[in-house]
Order: C-alpha cells, then structure tokens, then sequence
C-alpha cells in the first residue's frame, strides 16, 4: 500500500479557514495569499501568476513527465447590475448558479470605500404586503434583489456609499461541521478539493516521500467562470488530476462516502489510462471509490486542453448534495482523496513514453485492447513493444 496517513484535523481546520475566506471569481487575492502562506509552513516555494493562480513543484526523480494536482480557489458569486430607484441592488451571478439558491442569502458588498452587508431578496419578499404573489413570483436573477444594510432609500443614496456597477458580492457560506462527519455549506465547490490538496502534501512533506517525477501543485483562481488551468501548466507535465465537486443527485453514481472518479463530463471522455490508474490505485489501497458520468459539468481539465495543453486528465471528486447551492458533503470523501492523491503522486509512472512530449513511431505507445484489433494482429506486431495498457 502506498496511502499516507492522512491528518483530517489540519483537513477540517483548514477548511473552516478557507470558507471563512470570501473569495468569487475576480475577488481572490486574499485566499491565495492563505493558501501561499500554508505552503510557505510546509517548507515549499510558491509561483503565483500575474492574475494570482498558484504553482507549488514538490521535487521528484526527475523533472520530465511531471504529474499535476489542481483545485481551485474561486467560488461562486455575484456582481452589482444596475443601482435601483428604490435603494436596492440588481444582481448578475457570477459563475453559473440558480436565483433559487440566492434568496435569503446573506451577502457582502465590496464597495470602493470598503464593505457593505445586505441580503438577498424576491422582489415580493413581504407575505404581508403582497400574500400568495410571494410564492408565485418566477425564479431568476430578474426576480431577486440586495438589500443593503444601510441607509439607502434610492439611487442617489447608493452613490452617496460607493457602491457601484461591477462591484463584487461574496455571498456567505454559512458552515456547519457536524459530528457525525457531514459539512453542510456554500462553497465546498472547491474549497473542499483545496483542503484535499493541502492535507495531501502536507502527508507528503511529513513523510518524506519520494516520488518518481515532480509533483506540481496547481491552484487556480477563475474555473466558476470556464478560465480555469488554461495558463497555469508548464510543458514537462504529463498528466493532470483535478480535484472537484461531485454530483451526488437522482440519477448520478457519486456518493458523499469514498472517491467518486469521473468517467467523463460535457466535454468529453476523461483520459482511459490515467482514469483507469486511479481505479486500480483505489482497490490496492482499499479506499472505496465509484465512477460516474456528468452530464452538465467541466473543470479545470477541460480549461486545460482547450487552450492547448496535450496532457492525460483525470477527474477524482466528493460527492456533494445540491451541489452549486447549499451544499453537503462528508468527512469520509475528503479523506478517501487525500489518501488517492498520496498514492497516486507516489505510484511509478506506468507509461514511460510520457517523459517526451513527443516521440517517434509506435514504440512504447499505449495499448487499448479490442477483439477485433487482437485478431488482426500479424505475428510481426505481437512481437512488437506496444506499451502499456495504463
């Protein structure tokens, strides 16, 4: 077995940390200034990109064929649309998120003189004033609005406190840990696959463990938006793991317990050989795993080869309830990944013709098996190196 002993009281503290940080996509410069501390605490050297996405490289036996880990510090969040004459706000999401989930939720204002509390709101909010039409108003973004919690009576009033178009709203994600191993809250999408991240290399830093390649740490600062690790890889990684949300729903195969690894999301297939490596890691280490499909999803892989990047990618996820609203996960996940992310940074490297990021001929390429492709071969190409399988 090649597991590390994981430390799920730095997991939780961190993550109470992390959420207690607000940080949607566009306002991330605080977070990424804890996460940069923490790695500094471990002894490591961090890269931040102009923007503020994060590198960590964690030293293996050689630097070709690098493996990468990548979670991301942005969350979910809104932005003031218009000013209104009656003193309120209207919203625009930022990322993708239902008006269901914003109403009745608290809220900051980051205003160019400093910060403003306020709640979300359906434009009939009042069961006095406007009765049944409370529970008949639409669901949208057009139907909800910010109440700030100062003296604004109209526009003018908003003008007079600084607030303006485009400016940020972090909405709160009222954490709770329970005993029984649940954590119920906004944002655990992806502050819980960062917390993954951080306890996994703490494991490794701890232990002293060699790996067989650099180990490159990623975190980056706009996936809620489709940005995601479009900028952040360097040319000697090989292959990408991404740590996220999965959507533990009717009809899905994720679960709140274990490691839920991704087969494929909206954009495709994940990569046969790396996927398959982290199943086999799962049922060596005994950590409970399961594979689904999703269907309305992408992460910061898709990000990735989009703008170019030829790595394998992968998707290991946490199941969560409602996910993109209130969400809920459990304790059990989040140590099952740290486990998988300690296994699979340490496990030998299986595809040895990934050192190069390209090669000549057939040589050591991968293999995947068919019947039709086994009959056909000639005796000349069974005697052939194919490569491996994963």
């Amino acid at each position: 077995m090649t597991r590390l002993p994981i430390d799920t009281d730095y997991l939780l503290e961190t993550l109470g940390k992390l959420l207690s940080i607000p940080s949607p996509t566009g306002y991330t410069d605080t977070v990424v200034r804890f996460v940069t501390r923490e790695l500094e605490k471990m002894g490591l050297e961090a890269e931040l990109t102009r923007r503020g996405a994060i590198r960590v490289v964690r030293q293996g036996s050689r630097r070709e064929g690098a493996r990468a880990i990548v979670t991301h510090l942005d969350t979910l969040g809104a932005q003031v649309k218009a000013l209104k004459d009656n003193g309120r706000l209207a919203l625009v999401p930022v990322g993708h998120w239902s008006a269901r989930f914003a109403e009745g939720a608290r809220a900051t204002i980051f205003a160019e003189k400093g910060a403003y509390r306020g709640t979300i709101l359906p434009l009939k909010a009042s069961g006095h004033t406007f009765n049944d039409e409370v529970d008949t108003l639409p669901v949208g973004w057009d139907y909800v609005e910010l109440r700030v919690d100062a003296m604004a009576r109209d526009a003018a009033d908003l003008e007079r406190l600084q607030i303006d178009i485009g400016d940020i709203v972090a909405i709160d994600p009222q954490p709770e840990f329970i005993d029984n191993g649940f954590i119920v809250s906004r944002h655990l999408d992806d502050k819980a696959g960062v917390a993954v991240a951080l306890t996994a290399l703490k494991a490794l830093q701890q232990e002293h463990a060699v790996t067989p390649v650099d180990i490159h740490f990623l975190f980056t600062i706009a996936e809620e938006v489709g940005v995601g690790a479009a900028s952040i890889l360097t040319p000697n990684v090989a292959s990408m793991v991404a740590i996220d949300n999965g959507t533990s729903a009717p009809g899905q195969n994720s679960s709140e317990f274990g490691v839920t690894i991704a087969m494929a999301d909206q954009t495709g297939p994940f990569d046969y050989h790396l996927t398959k490596r982290l199943v086999e890691l799962c049922r060596d280490n005994d950590i409970r795993y399961q594979k689904d499909v999703f269907r309305y999803y992408r992460s910061d892989s898709a990000s990735a080869l989009e703008a170019g990047a030829d790595v394998r990618t992968a998707l290991i996820t946490f199941g969560v309830d409602a996910s993109h609203g209130y969400e809920r996960i459990h304790m059990h996940a989040l140590r099952s990944l740290s486990e998988l992310v300690t296994a699979y940074v340490s496990s030998p490297v299986t595809i040895k013709r990934d050192f190069e990021a390209t090669a000549e001929g057939i040589k050591g390429f991968t293999r995947q098996k068919t019947v039709e492709a086994e009959q056909a071969l000639t005796p000349d190409i069974e005697n052939e190196e194919l490569g491996p399988q994963s």
